[in-house]
C-alpha cells in the first residue's frame, strides 16, 4: 500500500516542485522546451525498443526459457523510453539513466538474477500460447514444435 502512495502521490508532488524550481532557473519557455523534447525522444525510442523487446520476449517464452540479458537491456531502454515521455525531473533522469548503457547493465543484471531466482524457486512461471509453442509427444514429454511439425486432428464439417 505505502508503494501505491509513493507512485501516486508523493512522485508526483516532488516532480511538479523540481519543474517549477527549474523553470525559476531557467526560465518557463526553455522549460517546455526541454519536456517537449525528452518527451519525442522517449516516444521514439519506446516505439523502437518495444517492437523488438516485444518480438525477443515472445521468442524467450515460446522455448520456455527466461529472457536473455539483452531482453532485459531492451525492457529497461523501452522503460527509459517511457519515462522520458512522462513530464519531469526524477522520471527524465531516470530515463536517461536506463539509456545509458554504462548504468543500464548493471541495472539489466541484477534484474536478470531476480528474474532468474523466481523461476528457480517456482514463484514465476512461463507459459506461451502461441501456435510454435512446445507440445506433449506420445510418452507425454514437452517437446517443442519445429517448423514443418504436423499435428493429427479429428475434425467435422460445420455448415
Amino acid at each position: 500500500m505505502r508503494y501505491v502512495l509513493i507512485a501516486f502521490v508523493v512522485i508526483p508532488l516532488v516532480e511538479l516542485y523540481l519543474l517549477l524550481w527549474v523553470g525559476s532557473l531557467i526560465g518557463f519557455w526553455p522549460t517546455v522546451a526541454i519536456t517537449v523534447v525528452t518527451g519525442v525522444l522517449g516516444g521514439s525510442l519506446a516505439k523502437r525498443e518495444g517492437m523488438r523487446v516485444y518480438r525477443q520476449w515472445r521468442a524467450a517464452l515460446d522455448e520456455m526459457r527466461a529472457p536473455e540479458t539483452g531482453i532485459v537491456e531492451g525492457v529497461l531502454v523501452l522503460l527509459g523510453g517511457a519515462l522520458l515521455i512522462t513530464p519531469g525531473v526524477l522520471t527524465d533522469i531516470t530515463g536517461l539513466l536506463l539509456l545509458v548503457p554504462i548504468t543500464r547493465r548493471p541495472i539489466a543484471a541484477r534484474v536478470r538474477r531476480a528474474v532468474d531466482a523466481r523461476i528457480a524457486s517456482g514463484q514465476v512461471q512461463l507459459a506461451s500460447f502461441s501456435d510454435d509453442a512446445p507440445f506433449a509427444d506420445d510418452a507425454g514429454a514437452r517437446v517443442p514444435r519445429r517448423a514443418g511439425d504436423t499435428i493429427e486432428t479429428d475434425g467435422s464439417e460445420v455448415e
